[in-house]
């Protein structure tokens, strides 16, 4: 009994060690595959956009200056107020014009009375003369003196036309409707017109802007027009007529301007100090929200981008290698695939290439993922998005 008891108990001794042996050598547990949500990517087409940083001008600025030398009587308009073209503005001392015109006026009446007299004696010698009591060169001068005293009728008249524009440029009216700006001058100032005896130049009285609509100034440099050109050769890209395309401002605190533009002006030259092509939009600007000066970023639609596939933006991953997404493949695992993200669209990132047709993009629960890792897909479904009108929308 005593030796039925020793033997039992060394093997249970026995048994213990070879469990505990057979722990030592058990790996750790393996993690579950984690849950992502992959999305079935199909190659299609989207708009081809481009953001720029611009700079808005007035569409027509117009210098008002004096165009008559002389004092300044008055100013007629509120600065920065709206005016109408032809509206007064400045008035300049009228009382030399008005003395200028009306001797001109004497000089023609007194050069169409000699013209009348002149007439007279030659149309009384042209009836004389085939009666034989004048001479023929006694016509021969009366009839050049009529013709003197006709040129210098219409002589006269034409310094009665300069002096009435003379007069007329004191009062200095606005050249195009617009926003007027801060006076340059104040009444008592002596101002010139740039031909005066005392060599004064033009003064500049202040400036009309015309700011609706706007023009938007940016560049677009020649490697990146020179890559558009390519991939359009290549039927990649199909690029709009210039007058087609259309733009989108956002504004300095980042809302969106209500009003799109379009594309008016590409130049024909590169600009040799910066390398880049100069570019216009015309933007609407009927409420006058934005000002000549301002810099705006601008979303330009440039064309369509053919055959590309649209990641939603915490699909793309980024390192020292680049772009890439993680796919889910049919054995189940996660499998890196580096990618070309050429740009952004409505939140996602458009790729030209790293994807094939069909292949499951995981979308959600990507931070768990890891390559050749398995994986537990299902279809993602996006969050619905929150309901809002954009800033500066309507």
């Amino acid at each position: 009994m005593k030796f039925s008891f020793l033997r039992a108990s060394v093997l249970c001794a026995g048994l213990f060690a070879l469990a505990a042996c057979g722990n030592k050598n058990a790996g750790p547990a393996q993690a579950p595959a984690p849950d992502v949500g992959t999305l079935a990517v199909q190659p299609q087409s989207e708009p081809l956009t481009k953001d720029f940083v611009g700079r808005l001008s007035a569409y027509r600025s117009a210098d008002v200056r004096a165009r008559v030398a002389g004092l300044v009587l008055k100013r007629n308009y509120i600065e920065g107020s709206d005016v109408k073209k032809g509206q007064l503005l400045f008035e300049i001392d009228p009382a030399t014009y008005q003395a200028a015109l009306n001797a001109s006026l004497a000089n023609l009446a007194a050069a169409k009375a000699t013209y009348a007299n002149a007439h007279v004696i030659a149309e009384r010698d042209r009836k004389l003369v085939a009666k034989g009591y004048v001479s023929r060169a006694q016509l021969d001068t009366d009839e050049a003196a009529e013709r003197s005293t006709a040129a210098a009728v219409q002589q006269a008249q034409s310094s009665v036309a300069t002096a009435r524009i003379n007069l007329g440029y004191t009062k200095v009216t606005a050249p195009i409707d617009g926003r007027a700006g801060q006076q340059q001058v104040t009444e008592g100032a002596l101002v010139g017109n740039g031909t005066s005896d005392a060599g004064a130049n033009a003064t500049l009285l202040t400036t009309v802007d015309q700011i609706d609509p706007l023009y938007v100034n940016f560049t677009m440099s020649v490697g990146d027009m020179e890559q558009l050109r390519q991939s359009q050769q290549k039927g990649s890209v199909t690029l709009t007529q210039p007058d087609q395309s259309s733009v989108q401002v956002t504004l300095p605190d980042g809302s969106i301007y209500g009003q799109p533009g379009k594309l008016d002006f590409t130049s024909a030259t590169v600009d040799p100090a910066t390398g880049s092509v100069n570019l216009r939009a015309l933007l609407p600007n009927p409420q006058h929200t934005l000002l000549p000066g301002m810099y705006v970023t601008l979303n330009a639609r440039l064309g369509e981008r053919h055959k590309v596939f649209v990641v939603p933006q915490q699909a793309v991953l980024r390192d020292t290698v680049g772009a890439y997404v993680y796919v889910a493949g049919r054995d189940g695992n996660a499998k890196r695939h580096d990618i070309t993200a050429v740009s952004m669209h409505a939140g996602s990132w458009i790729v030209t290439s790293g994807l094939a047709a069909g292949d499951q993009v995981i979308v959600s629960g990507v931070q768990n993922v890891h390559d050749d890792a398995p994986v537990k897909a299902s279809p993602w479904k996006p969050e619905p998005a929150t309901s809002g009108t954009p800033a500066g929308g309507k």
